[in-house]
């Protein structure tokens, strides 16, 4: 007897020795044990997931001859030819070979003639969605109606291409993509049966190639066998589907955590010699990055390889995350390379050239200089020094300046690293610098107010408005002018919708008692409201903590509000960022070698 491929040897004949899309079947024997039988079936999926097979196996239990039942006997007449292929009311059709509509009208034309062996006649039309628009059209009404002794079994991998009117006529089950545990466990009791030699890793390799198809796992299982001379063995299965070994991966994410570049090109030339595909490799090692990231979130997740684990447990999910991103990058410019190898190498190299600052300086050698940074930074010999580096090494400082100095220098005031303070002294400790110049305010007094508000770091600014000398109402005093604050208080009333609307077209006129006089333009007296008014009185009597009292009047302001400030300081960055793109040396090159232009409203400041 010749050989029978797995594929069709191991197909299942009834429902109980199917493999997943339970809830396919659940749907389908309780319809056959209670007799709700619909007329018209149709089965979604993709390849290989058991469409067919269930419609034939669904042809049987209809036509078994000991009644219709959702267990099928496979011993009658009727289940053995429907085994074999012969049954005579079991019609099965492949729509990509008879898509006419001919060959539709043909086909309906014995619909009327009651089933010659069975109890039903059965049509069974796989890839359903390939038949012409005028042949859906000739089978509609016979779809919709048709005689008590036919049904309709479609299957298709491709839903979308049928028309609505032959969907709404069908029950429709979707069936999934198998898992690789469902496949690896099916495959291992084939092969327990068959008394053929294997392990769980090549068993594994086999279903994650498989793509969540079972016909297209024993097809590679066929294949396995034959390749192995009759046994499964991981170092052969991977030859075949060609799938890299984690092992020289592993070794080459260690040399980057050790900053070892010599090492990870020995590794890349070792991988060179037994692995040409460098596709496959990236592959390989995304794959492999994904695996160490799931690992990190869900430890208690499933991973044979005890050396991912621990190489997991060596990165931080940050690190494994711009790892990911890096490869996955490289993967995509990988053609662009002048040969795979040399991209592969460029992947590792953007992994040596990136990685984190904690793998390159201890954090006792980065306190060091930013502690060097600080004592740096006297005035004038004198020891008192400004606070101009936070003390996180990751956070950012702006160092304040005056605006003369700010307008012939506008890159003065980018924030920089604490690092890159320290080398921009080691470099310059020689020449003269803008901070050996003694600034515009004497030391003992505070900087004035636009220094404040355009160059003062954040938490220098937050700490002074939380400063109630400066903020809060004095109690004794009567009236109080309008403070410079003012513009600093609004926004951390934390109000919303109208309420935040109108207090930010408001200004601060003046106080009497716990009386507070706000100034609204009259252009602004729809947003007036008696229950806005609570709210924004309410906000200000938590912020100044004590019961306060508001009362706004219309009346034609000449003083900026706040909605009118941000509005002009965010038109001011806007020129400034403009500014310094029509400024700049390489887009001047650019527009005078290539006529190029600069995109109107492009520009963004950051």
């Amino acid at each position: 007897m010749s050989y029978q491929v797995l594929a069709r040897k191991w197909r299942p004949q009834n429902f109980k020795e199917m493999v997943g899309q339970q809830h396919v079947l659940k749907a389908l024997i309780n319809a056959l044990d209670g007799d709700r039988l619909h007329h018209a079936y149709l089965f979604t999926g993709t390849r290989g997931v058991g469409k067919t097979t269930i419609a034939r196996v669904l042809a049987k239990c209809l036509n078994c001859e000991t009644g219709i039942t959702s267990e099928p006997c496979g011993h009658c007449s009727s289940c053995q030819e429907i085994t074999e292929g012969r049954f005579v009311d079991l019609i099965e059709v492949d729509a990509a070979s008879r898509t006419r509509v001919e060959d539709t009208r043909e086909l309906l034309d014995n619909v009327q003639y009651a089933p010659t062996r069975g109890r039903f006649k059965v049509y069974l039309i796989d890839e359903v969605h390939m038949l012409s628009g005028h042949s859906f059209n000739a089978l509609l009404k016979t779809l919709e109606e048709p005689p008590s002794h036919v049904k309709f079994l479609f299957a298709t991998t491709d839903p979308q291409k049928l028309p609505v009117t032959i969907l709404s006529r069908c029950l429709q089950f979707n069936l999934q993509r198998m898992s690789v545990d469902m496949i690896a466990t099916h495959l291992e009791t084939i092969l327990n049966k068959e008394v053929i030699r294997h392990d769980k890793a090549s068993l594994r390799l086999v279903s994650r190639a498989a793509d969540g198809s079972m016909r297209d796992a024993l097809s590679l299982l066929d294949q396995a066998i034959s390749f192995g001379a009759g046994e499964l063995k991981e170092a052969e299965v991977r030859e075949m589907l060609g799938t890299i070994s984690h092992q020289p991966l592993l070794d080459l994410l260690k040399a980057v955590t050790a900053g070892d570049g010599t090492a990870v090109l020995a590794n890349v030339e070792k991988m060179a010699g037994v692995t040409p595909d460098f596709e496959a490799a990236t592959d390989a090692l995304i794959s492999l990055l994904h695996k160490m990231a799931v690992l990190q979130i869900i430890p208690q997740a499933e991973e044979e390889d005890e050396a991912i684990k621990q190489l997991a447990d060596q990165f931080s999910k940050e690190d494994v995350q711009l790892y990911y991103q890096i490869a996955l990058h490289g993967r995509r410019d990988l053609s662009l390379s002048p040969d795979p190898r040399s991209g592969f190498e460029m992947i590792f190299l953007r992994l040596l050239t990136f990685r984190p600052l904690r793998d390159i300086a201890p954090p006792e050698i980065i306190s060091s200089n930013i502690a060097t940074a600080d004592q740096q930074f006297v005035i004038d010999g004198n020891t008192e020094k400004k606070k101009r580096i936070v003390a996180e090494t990751t956070s950012k400082a702006d160092i304040p300046i005056d605006n003369e100095v700010l307008q012939s220098n506008p890159k003065n005031n980018f924030s920089h690293k604490p690092s890159e303070i320290v080398a921009e002294i080691k470099k310059e400790k020689s020449t003269p610098s803008i901070m050996d110049a003694p600034p515009p305010w004497h030391l003992e007094q505070e900087p004035p107010a636009h220094v404040i508000e355009n160059y003062a770091p954040q938490e220098y600014v937050e700490k002074r408005i939380e400063n109630p000398s400066n903020t809060k109402m004095s109690e004794e005093s009567s009236t109080d002018s309008i403070p410079l604050e003012w513009h600093n208080i609004v926004p951390r009333l934390n109000l919303t919708g109208r309420a935040a609307e109108l207090i930010t077209h408001c200004i601060l006129n003046h106080r009497e008692g716990t009386t507070v006089h706000l100034s609204l333009d009259k252009s602004g007296e729809d947003l007036l409201a008696k229950s806005t008014q609570l709210q924004i009185e309410m906000a200000l009597t938590e912020y100044y903590n004590k019961p306060v009292k508001l009362l706004i009047e219309t009346t034609k302001l000449n003083t900026e509000t706040p909605a009118e400030r941000t509005s002009r300081k965010r038109q001011e960055r806007q020129q400034v960022a403009e500014d310094l793109m029509k400024n700049d040396p390489f887009v001047k090159d650019l527009q005078n070698r290539f006529n190029a232009q600069i995109v109107p409203n492009s520009v963004k400041p950051k």
